[in-house]
């Protein structure tokens, strides 16, 4: 008899399937993203008040901000209009966290900050770990990119949102996801709001891709994403145009000798097989941002002065990346790190005068805060106030106590009530005659190398100072000079108005 030996049966369950998870980022990409951001808070932090000092640039800022959105958007309508959109927001912020220079400024540092850990995201994209890292840490070291940190101007803002395009395009090419293309034109077109020069960041971008030989349903994307751009700014550049009368002090190319450097380096280190393969090559990304937006707006220039270097800050991404590829690409060579460290700890050290430098009141065209403590420390009260041109007046707008004891002659209509940032001035003849009425003006005006406009207005004050004043003192303020003047019958006149003793209304031709 044979035994049917049968195993046992045993009962087998199957598991169901384990819910793929998303991937979570890598230590690395932490690093490449929380130790830029964390360097660029601290340098931006570092002498942020400067001496508790305000440039002109930003007393615009802060004066305009602390208007009505509805007065912001009057005031665009006659001037600065490019810059509608960063008052508005800053508008919001003052409204939110209070007035004062932390609040002006901390805006910038925190926008270049998210900057830096884009730029190292792009260079650990594009070329490895070790390379996002250094092109992260190099940004907030350039020097330029130290000072508009710390500056209450759209221009922090402006890079930031240039260098998340930047990202959003690199990332878009590979996938062709119609959602990454939005975020992509969404992006440049709000860095354009902020600042329309920032379209010229939208051509090296298609110039990137050019080169790259993007396969062809990546370029209608990319062409679709730049028109909407365009489109989207176009009715801001149209109006804008007809107050190009703003840019006017700008008297040619300044401030070239920075971007013929960094263009220089960074083509230098192009040089190097910087990166990794892929669809878009850092080198072929970075160039073209560093180069053609200034380029571009040289050329312009050519027709009209229209070159400064903070409205393509953005191109410091170029730099940043080819410097931090380079240098991974110069460790990987070295046997030894000795040389490396030494050449870190020079390019350290040849940055901290720039640096002390930067955070200074003298480190910026002028000190709009100095400007109005001399016009107060000046004047007496009930003395005459003249600006030569009316344009200057917005350098001593910061802090109305400083001219609150004198008597503005030229002025009509003050900057709130006009939509204006400089208000309405009186006819010629008006402030002619109030000038004649004041024993002792102070005047504010622009070093003499400065473009001054040439109206009626202007040639009133100008010819009845000469006529009928004399210079009693001179103060030299960064960027500006303040003048006590005083009539000729009295050598050392009381404040206020003339009196009507024999010869108060005439004077000595000099």
């Amino acid at each position: 008899m044979s035994v049917d030996e049968r195993a046992p049966a045993v009962a087998t369950t199957v598991s169901p399937p384990v819910p793929a998870r998303r991937q979570s980022p890598s230590p690395a990409k932490a690093v490449v993203v929380i130790a830029p951001l964390s360097l660029t808070i601290a340098l931006g932090l570092w002498g942020i008040r400067r001496k508790n000092t305000m440039w002109g640039d930003e007393s615009v800022t802060y004066e305009l901000a602390h208007r009505d959105l509805s007065q912001i958007w009057l005031t665009a309508q006659h001037v600065d209009l490019v810059h509608a959109l960063y008052y508005a927001v800053m508008h919001e912020i003052f409204g939110l966290f209070g007035e004062g220079l932390l609040t002006l400024r901390l805006p910038s540092v925190l926008a270049m900050s998210v900057a830096a850990s884009g730029v190292g995201l792009l260079a650990l994209r594009l070329a490895g770990p070790r390379a996002g890292l250094l092109a992260g840490l190099v940004f907030p070291l350039l020097p330029q990119v130290q000072k508009y940190a710390q500056e209450g101007r759209s221009y922090a803002m402006v890079c930031a949102l240039v260098t998340w395009a930047t990202y959003a395009l690199v990332v878009s090419v590979p996938h062709r996801a119609r959602w990454r293309w939005a975020v992509y034109g969404s992006t440049m077109l709000l860095a354009c709001l902020l600042h329309e020069f920032a379209v010229l960041a939208l051509v090296a971008h298609g110039v990137t891709l050019v080169v790259s030989r993007a396969p062809r349903p990546v370029l209608r994307a990319w062409s679709a994403a730049a028109a909407c751009v365009v489109a989207g700014l176009l009715p801001l550049a149209i109006r804008s145009a007809g107050q190009s009368g703003q840019v006017s002090w700008i008297g040619g190319p300044v401030r070239l000798r920075y971007l013929l450097v960094v263009a220089v380096v960074g083509v230098a280190c192009a040089r190097a097989p910087l990166g990794v393969k892929g669809p878009v090559r850092l080198s072929v990304l970075a160039v073209p941002i560093l180069v053609l937006p200034g380029l571009l707006l040289l050329i312009a220039s050519l027709v009209k002065p229209l070159f400064v270097d903070r409205y393509v800050l953005y191109s410091n991404i170029g730099i940043a990346l080819l410097l931090g590829a380079w240098m991974d690409h110069f460790q990987r060579r070295q046997q030894s790190s000795r040389k490396a460290w030494i050449a870190a700890v020079a390019v350290l050290a040849a940055l901290v005068p720039p640096s002390l430098s930067l955070r200074t009141p003298q480190s910026r065209s002028n000190d709009a805060t100095a400007i109005g403590a001399t016009v107060r420390r000046e004047g007496r009260p009930g003395d005459g106030l003249l600006y030569l041109s009316g344009r200057h007046r917005i350098l001593t707008a910061a802090n109305p106590e400083d001219t609150r004891f004198l008597t503005d002659l030229a002025l009509a209509q003050d900057p709130v009530s006009s939509n204006t940032l400089a208000g309405v001035e009186l006819p010629a003849q008006e402030i002619a005659a109030r000038m004649l009425e004041f024993d002792r003006i102070v005047t504010v005006r622009a070093p003499a190398d400065a473009h001054s406009p040439t109206n009626p207005q202007e040639e009133a004050k100008t010819s009845t100072l000469r006529r009928h004043f004399r210079e009693y003192g001179t103060t030299h303020v960064n960027g500006a000079r303040v003048t006590v003047y005083v009539r000729d019958h009295d050598p050392s006149p009381k404040a206020g108005p003339a009196s009507n003793s024999p010869g108060a209304s005439g004077g000595v031709m000099r």
